[in-house]
């Protein structure tokens, strides 16, 4: 079984994108991030035409979270992180899947640093930790994935020292991320590479792309339970030298079946 995520930056602006994506590919299921587009404007028409069944969490022009499914159509648990101040922010949406509990989420940037953008985001990962505790606490098939806006070492970031006073690399939010990891969880990317430079966002300035000038911001985490199924994990880089592309590339993690 093949997971994936996938940042696509406007889903409806970037949509030959994701189709030929999803068409070359085939992932059975699909967290999208960035979605910029209310619930009412999903492509769900477009992308059930070639056989992906979803939900989503939509937001006019900002944010906005979807899961898709071709092994069954996902049964949404939760949309919004418990306890979350600001619902109108779609950022978490939580779907059962083929036997797998399925969490996609977009992490806010928290830029600029220090701030009240940069004080939401330290929030919003902790109201996700204590989500992450409970769903740990159930010893369930769970696959946490998403844009993370961290980058959780220096190995994860081109010129580290050129981020350090930036919200992604922040010592409070790569300690959060830590504190997140501490309960069990497994970095799936990074588990399958543990010593490669290995990035999967790019800017669209300074021709950052082609210089592999990158962040590793995009990840998939593994609950306990499903660890132990990881075979593979890569990034479809070249999708992000494609045109009209987002400046995430998709993540994928293979998995044996369960």
């Amino acid at each position: 079984m093949r997971i994936a995520t996938y940042n696509v930056n406007g889903i409806n602006g970037r949509l030959p994108v994701l189709l030929r994506w999803l068409e070359e590919t085939r992932p059975d299921i699909v967290c999208l991030q960035e979605l910029k587009a209310g619930d009412e404007k999903f492509p769900e028409a477009a992308l059930g035409a070639i056989g992906y069944d979803a939900v989503w969490h939509g937001q006019k022009s900002w944010n906005g979270v979807a899961i898709l499914s071709r092994v069954g159509p996902p049964v949404e648990t939760r949309r919004g992180l418990p306890g979350d101040p600001d619902p109108a922010q779609s950022r978490y949406i939580e779907a059962a899947v083929n036997g797998i509990l399925i969490g996609g989420l977009y992490l806010p940037n928290g830029n600029p640093r220090p701030g009240p953008k940069f004080d939401y985001k330290l929030a919003w990962f902790d109201r996700l930790i204590a989500h992450a505790a409970d769903l740990i606490a159930a010893d369930v098939p769970i696959v946490l994935a998403g844009d993370y806006n961290v980058m959780p070492t220096s190995q994860d970031v081109y010129k580290p020292e050129r981020w350090t006073e930036d919200a992604l690399f922040a010592p409070e939010v790569r300690a959060a991320f830590a504190r997140l990891m501490d309960q069990g969880w497994t970095d799936a990317l990074r588990t399958i590479h543990p010593d490669e430079t290995i990035y999967t966002f790019f800017d669209y300035f300074r021709n950052a792309y082609a210089r592999n000038a990158g962040l590793r911001i995009d990840h998939l985490l593994l609950s306990p339970a499903i660890a132990g199924r990881l075979v593979d994990a890569q990034v479809d880089r070249d999708v992000r030298g494609w045109e009209k592309t987002s400046d995430h590339a998709p993540v994928w993690i293979e998995l044996t079946n369960g």
